[in-house]
């Protein structure tokens, strides 16, 4: 099948490079061309403009980093607006967003991701897909190889967005939670590797709690696998989300105004859980 590939950062890259494995044939393009040019030596093809890449793709997987990006790929100057391929949009984007390319597209689908970059490189991430039902058909083969799990949500694209901001606001709630538990337990001279073994093993069983509590205690915060100044912008999102469906949300209040902090402080290119050492600050037990 001729695909296309819109975006090579760091999960980008790893899901054009499991695509590839499938033996699709692949023109890519990032507007940093350094990263399409690894895919080369793996069998893709570079182009210099978004249109070009989607010239005679079937498929073309957009991977960006926020409404902005996705906007400008799609509506700007040599965007792919008017291709008749289905863009799958694998990105953390807003529902506003998602409605308008559903509507300004031929033919649209939704699916964001949960997962690290280790993940993406392991397909071993979590996809959520929504759209018409020929849509999801036509390209579940190649998603299911992606992840660990598809799940098709609805027939209407949002729907999967909405899903996506309500996941990462829950993985940011959990991070808060963490980074004040081990605050208190630092400053109460005790080992948060000791507390996390307790909490993160045996009561509650979750890879955020493992993997995210781990990387909290140990202050081990670059490199990002997640930058805190997106989780600043997947908040945003969710109190977007949260006005447009009138739900209030008082915990994403405080959440953006801890990652704001953050970002504030410097830590914006830090992993987002970072937020532990914002929080140790706070409470004068600094890493």
């Amino acid at each position: 099948m001729e695909v296309a590939f819109i975006g090579l950062g760091s999960m980008g890259l790893p899901i054009a490079r499991n695509v590839l494995k499938q033996g699709h044939s692949m023109t890519v393009y990032n507007r940093t061309r350094e990263r399409s040019e690894i895919l080369v030596a793996e069998g893709a093809r570079i182009s210099p403009t978004p249109s070009g890449a989607v010239a005679s793709a079937e498929i073309v997987f957009t991977m960006l980093s926020d409404d902005t990006a996705v906007s400008d790929i799609v509506f700007g100057t040599n965007g792919i607006v008017e291709s008749p391929s289905l863009h799958v949009s694998l990105s953390a984007i807003s529902v506003d967003l998602a409605k308008r390319l559903d509507q300004s597209q031929k033919n649209y689908l939704s699916c964001p991701v949960f997962g690290r970059p280790e993940a993406a490189a392991a397909a071993q991430l979590l996809l959520v897909a929504a759209g018409k039902p020929d849509r999801v058909q036509r390209v579940q083969s190649i998603l299911e190889k992606l992840g660990r799990k598809l799940f098709v949500v609805g027939e209407e694209p949002w729907q999967a967005n909405a899903i996506k901001i309500a996941g990462n606001f829950t993985i940011a709630a959990m991070l808060e939670t963490l980074a004040e538990a081990l605050a208190l337990v630092r400053k109460s001279g005790i080992d948060p590797h000791t507390f996390l073994e307790i909490v993160g093993t045996n009561l509650f069983r979750s890879p955020v709690y493992e993997n995210y509590g781990r990387a909290m205690a140990d202050g081990k915060f670059s490199p990002a696998g997640f930058k805190m100044h997106l989780g600043l912008k997947d908040i945003r999102l969710a109190l977007a989300a949260a006005d447009g469906a009138q739900t209030p949300m008082p915990l994403a209040s405080l959440l953006h105004d801890q990652f704001l902090s953050g970002v504030a402080r410097g830590h914006g290119e830090l992993d987002w859980c970072a937020l532990a050492k914002v929080i140790a600050d706070d409470a004068g037990v600094p890493y």
